[in-house]
């Protein structure tokens, strides 16, 4: 089994420099989502270590998917605006990661929230290890369709600063790694505000780093684009995409059965977004 080790300063610059070195270093392995034909994927053990994960520039222009897309998987990882999708009985969603560190429902002790845990335990025990939350539930993800990436994450205050590592078993490299960063590192930034404290480094864990075969000519047009370009201009500024982000908050309370107290934590995320600077995106989308 091949490993990288990724160091940079800013999340798009890890990210970016993480899934080619497994494009140009992973191994060749079959998955359990193969398609006949499709070839192996490139697969590598990843530890992205970024150490300025919150000073700007914080987007890669160059991820699948669009921005307001982003902003969508944001709002589910730390507000659960889609907890009430959770119902494997009808066919619907096994879990969110909201919901299983958050809100999960232990049978004699009820809805446990792992990450108050951990703010509390960080509050009393500032330099403690033993803050963190899981999402693996062995009686269970051996067993579904979609068993949960997301293991646990790890909290650790250092100079004054609250650090994260995020451990995850299996990470589509290209097309989510990168929206898994970005979420993640934003409720490292909610949690460190709940603690009091200022964010720091975060360490992003992957026992599985992987480019899957079936989009291997996509991958490819990728790498076009981006060494096509200066390194800077693969990168936006928050501000920029401001109004992209806005419109995932539009489209998440455009959702006529999302509960009230989601709609209005959407709601003051929109206010906060509009009270940032923003160039525009059009600029910079070209």
């Amino acid at each position: 089994m091949k490993s990288i080790h990724v160091l940079a300063e800013y999340l798009p610059f890890a990210w970016e420099q993480a899934v080619i070195a497994c494009w140009q270093s992973g191994e060749r392995f079959p998955t359990e989502y193969d398609k006949p034909g499709d070839p192996n994927s490139r697969d590598v053990t990843a530890c992205i270590h970024v150490t300025r994960p919150f000073d700007e520039p914080r987007i890669h222009r160059a991820i699948p998917g669009g921005l307001a897309d982003l902003e969508k998987y944001r709002a589910e990882v730390l507000y659960g605006v889609h907890d009430h999708w959770i119902n494997p009985a009808e066919g619907k969603w096994e879990y969110t990661y909201h919901e299983r560190l958050c809100a999960y429902a232990v049978p004699s002790v009820g809805v446990f929230d792992q990450l108050a845990g951990a703010i509390e335990r960080l509050r009393k025990v500032p330099y403690t290890r033993r803050a963190q939350a899981v999402t693996w539930q062995v009686w269970n993800d051996m067993h579904i369709d979609d068993p949960a990436c997301l293991q646990r994450l790890w909290f650790r205050i250092a100079g004054g600063k609250l650090h994260m590592n995020c451990h995850i078993r299996s990470n589509d490299a290209f097309k989510a790694a990168f929206m898994n960063m970005y979420a993640f590192t934003e409720l490292q930034r909610e949690v460190a505000a709940e603690v009091g404290v200022e964010p720091g480094e975060y360490i992003h864990l992957a026992d599985s780093f992987h480019i899957y075969g079936s989009y291997f000519q996509e991958f490819e047009g990728f790498l076009k684009a981006v060494q096509a370009r200066e390194p800077a201009r693969n990168c936006f500024h928050s501000g920029h995409v401001r109004d992209l982000f806005v419109d995932g908050c539009d489209a998440l309370l455009r959702e006529d059965d999302m509960p009230p107290d989601k709609q209005e934590r959407v709601r003051r995320r929109r206010e906060e977004l509009l009270s940032l600077e923003a160039d525009g995106p059009s600029a910079l989308l070209e």
